[in-house]
């Protein structure tokens, strides 16, 4: 997708090398093939709007007008909102004031959840930390596998108490009592606590669509947990559907907390 907004990129602004002053029809004409490069890559409608707005508004100001040359400058002004609309620069996790921190990840099926486990695991050891991961997925054929294969790779302990679904897709009987991936959640802190661990990063279950019992089952872990961290991960070709399955995440937390409220009154 980058690659393809790169390339559609350049041709825009290919037309505007060599021009001394931009007039206002040369700034509605990049804008609006900027606009079409947007869509076409699958961006959200509102975030294209949003965008666009601040890179003509920006673009009619004095920092193109006096500018020496004004086409580098609107190739300065389109980079710099696309990195403030991608999150402006990176952040640091939060971790929790006293160990373990929890770092949760949720998403749908197929996302990569379980890859970024390890390989989150895997920095928060070159960062000098003791992560541990969680098996909490325990609805995708040999996700608990999976999670044990990454984690031996990486080099991080795994905590699995319960081996999860079996190849037919069935959920297999509890082990010492733990099937629950909201008991297997809490049980990790648990023993991250014991061994020393001073993260704890939850993989869970995804789905192949949003539904009320994936909201139900993300909103009980999240309670039982209380992350300090929650990493939303989606495939990079998802396009604008992210932010539908963001929110939906989102609301459903939230309309699970109404109801339990409402259930304890």
């Amino acid at each position: 997708m980058f690659e393809t907004l790169s390339d559609r990129l350049e041709s825009v602004f290919k037309s505007l090398r060599g021009k001394g002053r931009l007039t206002d029809a040369d700034i509605d004409a990049t804008a609006r093939e900027i606009r079409i490069a947007l869509l076409e890559a699958d961006v959200a409608l509102p975030v294209v709007r949003e965008f666009i707005a601040a890179v003509k508004e920006r673009a009619r100001g004095a920092e193109v007008a006096q500018a020496l040359n004004p086409a580098q400058q609107v190739v300065k002004i389109v980079n710099e909102e696309l990195v403030e609309i991608l999150g402006g620069s990176a952040r640091p996790l939060h971790y929790a004031k006293t160990p373990p921190s929890v770092v949760m990840l949720a998403g749908l099926q197929g996302t990569g959840k379980t890859t970024l486990a390890g390989k989150l695991g895997r920095w928060l050891k070159q960062q000098r930390h003791a992560p541990l991961l969680v098996a909490a997925d325990l609805q995708r054929p040999n996700a608990v596998q999976q999670l044990q294969v990454v984690g031996q790779r990486a080099g991080v302990d795994v905590f699995a108490p319960h081996p999860g679904a079996s190849e037919s897709g069935q959920a297999t009987q509890p082990v010492n009592g733990v099937g629950d991936p909201v008991a297997v959640a809490r049980a990790g802190i648990e023993h991250a606590r014991r061994m020393g661990h001073d993260i704890v990063v939850v993989d869970t279950a995804g789905r192949l669509g949003i539904d009320a019992d994936m909201m139900a089952q993300a909103a009980a872990i999240r309670d039982a947990v209380t992350p300090d961290e929650t990493l939303f991960v989606v495939d990079a070709m998802i396009g604008q559907d992210a932010v539908t399955t963001a929110e939906a995440f989102r609301d459903g937390g939230r309309l699970q907390r109404r109801r339990a409220d409402q259930a304890r009154r």
